[in-house]
């Protein structure tokens, strides 16, 4: 049987490990949107890795060049268009299908959390103006991505804009593209020490270094690392603004997940059908 998941995240690939650890004759397929994401998900024990970003008619090849029996979105809980897209794929074929939804972090029910120096809003377009209002001429710092980063550098000028970005070429030379000054820019590899005091200190020191006074972040959930953010800003009072999920109005009936536990479940129950 054919499991196609659409991945990239940390998620997906606790999902492959999971099911290679179990199922045996499951075939795994996989799609990431960058080469980094796709070397992870052959180590983690992928079959085979699509490295690029699919548009729908490239879903619907996949799904039928290699036979999938089971579709699995595991995307980031910002990747709007995709999760969309997919919904609507599986309703049309009414195919078997779990989201696997990153846990939320409810700002509210954190510790000790400054809660006038947290704005949120919609959008980073949204933050922009919000900057170019009310923090202009201070020292932003995106952890945003490079792909919403344009987004707020046009409200923020070179020498206040900073980001934090994967060390992957592609990031890299999009931060060039956009006129982000070199001494700005902080690389950054995925980090295997779990503990969240590290994360916490290595923001602070940071935040601390380029004097930053407003962080511009999403709510990715635990897993992005968004409660260290949170903390690290809040111990050295710098404002947070933060983009709220987006409501995906295709996942709205469709069977969601958020532990492996859940998904153990789900994916038996279609395992079972199935045979």
């Amino acid at each position: 049987m054919n499991i196609f998941i659409i991945g990239g995240t940390a998620e997906s690939i606790e999902i492959i490990k999971f099911i290679k650890s179990k199922y045996n004759d499951l075939r795994i397929i996989t799609s990431t949107t960058t080469s980094y994401g796709s070397k992870i998900a052959k180590e983690a024990g992928s079959d085979i890795v699509i490295a690029k970003p699919l548009p729908k008619e490239d879903i619907l090849n996949v799904l039928k060049d290699y036979n999938i029996d089971i579709v699995i979105d595991a995307t980031h809980p910002f990747a709007e268009h995709i999760s969309q897209t997919i919904s609507e794929i599986i309703d049309k074929l009414n195919m078997p299908f779990i989201r696997f939804e990153r846990e939320s972090v409810d700002i509210n029910s954190m510790k000790n959390i400054n809660l006038n120096k947290i704005h949120h809003v919609k959008s980073f377009n949204e933050g922009g103006k919000l900057i170019k209002n009310n923090f202009n001429n201070l020292n932003i710092l995106h952890l945003g991505g490079i792909n919403t980063a344009s987004e707020v550098i046009k409200y923020v000028s070179n020498e206040n804009f900073y980001i934090r970005v994967l060390a992957v070429k592609s990031s890299l030379d999009k931060c060039k593209s956009l006129g982000i000054l070199k001494d700005h820019i902080f690389p950054m590899t995925a980090s295997k020490n779990k503990d969240k005091k590290i994360h916490i200190k290595e923001n602070e020191d940071l935040f601390k270094k380029i004097n930053a006074k407003v962080i511009t972040t999403k709510e990715s959930g635990d897993t992005g690392g968004f409660k260290e953010k949170i903390y690290a800003a809040n111990n050295l009072g710098i404002d947070v603004i933060i983009v709220d999920r987006p409501i995906i109005p295709g996942l709205k009936n469709k069977t969601s997940v958020k532990s492996i536990n859940e998904f153990e479940k789900e994916l038996n129950k279609i395992l079972e059908n199935k045979n």
